[in-house]
């Protein structure tokens, strides 16, 4: 691994100016090395981090990677990570017409990542210098704990996806805008409305419902909602500001309060385990953002990686090599998900509808489908309106707001199902839907969505650490539920319960194996009921029981 030549180099700043007169806001100092395919399968493992600690399981992946590369060939063009400067990685094998395309699309990413509110926690660390600092204070207690100090990174990360990422992410922006009014506004009413009428007053529903309606007239009358409860209730603003005090830390995650609270870390020969513990969960938040807005990221960046280098001159003699890459990278297929072709079409989808004003409430009122597609009314920017959507979303919110039924149609994307053709006993794909709703459900199931686990306090009694899963319609993973409770068994130092909901299936099942191989069912079969029951998983001295509750 070197860093490019000056060559190379002097391509990469010609890449940066054009990038900016197109408007993309990145840093100045960029770092760029040529790797081979055979680095990019050694760096892989460790999120492209070379600083980054070692641990048996990137051995394990390094092997796995060279015996996957000597079956199947593969050429990565380029790897970008959110670094300070940004570090990028590049093939030996590429020529000028292609790294000016790389370029682009690298500097795609780095605009997204230093302009993305998602990533504010990430703005101000040095990854590679603190992943260098965090290495070498593992080995040195490696060279002093020996094996038992892998155990506790194992145990660790086993555990790294309950990390409270919007927690911590809300408490960085309330805490660069202390004396935000309005914020302040929002969180009191907040207050008032959740928790001081509810749960301290307890008043009833209709009583609620008027306080509702006052608080809209308000809203419309600009008169000063607080005025009258001041008279009403003169303890509110004390229980007010108690709650503020007790609310200037977000609450605790898995990992965090295990870190505050173990008996076990507690003990002065483990105390040294609650750095491994933080070096884990602060890696884990870091990459937290990058997990969540990977169809944007990668739909931003080759956007720009199009537009900039169709009007760039070095593309003179390459058009056809550029669109055999291009379309390789950014085609759209029929079944599965392509992130680079969703997300870039997407930005051009919303671009081209901010453009002719479809975002509008009048376009929203049209039923006749001929003038929607005439429909043009507006001098908006659309190029400035994918701006701000960079800047303020994640991939739940970026799917869920802008896949409509006009894109789904422009691209002619369906949901597909999957059935067997009994006759010619094969696996065949159909049709299942053209609805926007359904392409759009099926794109958010894809998402990263970790389980939310939570620390329940108040049954955390007599050393037991007892654990609640907010369900959220989709049941736990049970074969890693055993191996994760045992090592936060082990951390914690006593018994570990966690509450969660699994499904109890009432009903036959949806085939009838009797005839598995005729046309039609001997009898008709019940559709399957599921019915969800909360459980109770209890680990002590490394066995799980589970109980109904």
């Amino acid at each position: 691994m070197e860093l490019v030549s000056q060559h190379v180099k002097g391509i990469m700043e010609e890449c940066k100016v054009r990038a900016r007169d197109a408007g993309l806001s990145f840093d100045d100092e960029t770092l760029e090395y040529i790797v081979t395919n055979r680095d990019m399968i050694e760096l892989s493992p460790k999120i492209m981090i070379p600083t980054l600690y070692d641990y048996w399981v990137h051995d394990v992946k390094v092997l796995s990677g060279k015996g996957m590369y000597e079956a199947y060939p593969s050429n990565p063009y380029e790897t970008v990570i959110n670094t300070r400067p940004a570090i990028s990685y590049y093939n030996d094998n590429n020529p000028d017409w292609l790294n000016v395309m790389i370029f682009y699309h690298v500097l795609g990413h780095i605009d997204f990542f230093q302009n993305n509110l998602f990533y504010k926690n990430t703005w101000d660390v040095d990854l590679t210098g603190q992943a260098l600092a965090d290495k070498r204070l593992i080995s040195k207690l490696r060279s002093e704990k020996g094996r038992l100090v892998d155990y506790v990174i194992e145990f660790s990360r086993g555990m790294d996806n309950l990390v409270g990422y919007y927690r911590e992410l809300n408490h960085i922006i309330s805490r660069e805008n202390p004396d935000n009014t309005t914020q302040h506004q929002v969180i009191k009413i907040d207050y008032y409305f959740d928790i001081f009428l509810q749960q301290r007053k307890k008043v009833t529903h209709n009583t609620y419902l008027k306080e509702v309606a006052r608080f809209n007239a308000c809203q419309r009358t600009g008169a000063d909602f607080f005025d009258p409860i001041i008279g009403k209730y003169p303890e509110f603003e004390e229980l007010y500001r108690q709650e503020k005090a007790l609310n200037k830390r977000p609450e605790s995650d898995v990992m965090e309060y295990i870190v505050q609270h173990s008996p076990f870390l507690k003990l002065d020969e483990n105390n040294w385990m609650k750095t491994i513990i933080q070096i884990v969960r602060n890696t884990s938040l870091y990459f937290q953002p990058q997990i969540r807005t990977k169809i944007m990221n990668e739909g931003w960046a080759s956007y720009w990686h199009e537009y900039l280098f169709m009007q760039d001159d070095r593309i003179c003699g390459h058009e056809s090599d550029f669109a055999k890459v291009n379309a390789g990278v950014t085609a759209m297929p029929k079944v599965g998900l392509n992130p680079y072709a969703l997300g870039m079409r997407l930005f051009q989808h919303i671009e081209d509808m901010e453009d002719k004003g479809c975002y509008s409430f009048d376009y929203y009122c049209q039923r006749d489908e001929i003038q929607k597609k005439k429909y043009n009314s507006s001098k908006r920017s659309g190029s400035h309106y994918i701006f701000t959507i960079r800047e303020n979303l994640n991939d739940f919110t970026f799917i869920n707001r802008y896949i409509d039924q006009e894109f789904l149609t422009k691209h002619h994307l369906f949901v597909s199902g999957k059935r067997l053709n009994q006759t010619r006993m094969t696996w065949e794909y159909y049709i299942k839907s053209k609805r926007a709703q359904d392409y759009k459900k099926m794109i958010i199931d894809t998402l990263y969505h970790p389980p939310e686990v939570r620390v329940d306090a108040e049954n955390s009694v007599k050393g037991v650490l007892y654990l609640n899963h907010l369900f959220e319609g989709k049941p736990l993973k049970s074969d890693f539920i055993e191996n994760a409770m045992m090592g936060m068994e082990y951390l914690w130092g006593g018994p570990v319960h966690l509450e969660t909901s699994e499904p109890v299936v009432q009903g036959k099942s949806g085939v009838n194996y009797t005839n598995f191989w005729g046309p039609t069912p001997v009898e008709p079969v019940e559709p399957r009921k599921i019915q969800w029951k909360r459980m109770r998983y209890v680990m002590e001295n490394r066995k799980l029981n589970k109980r109904e509750l």
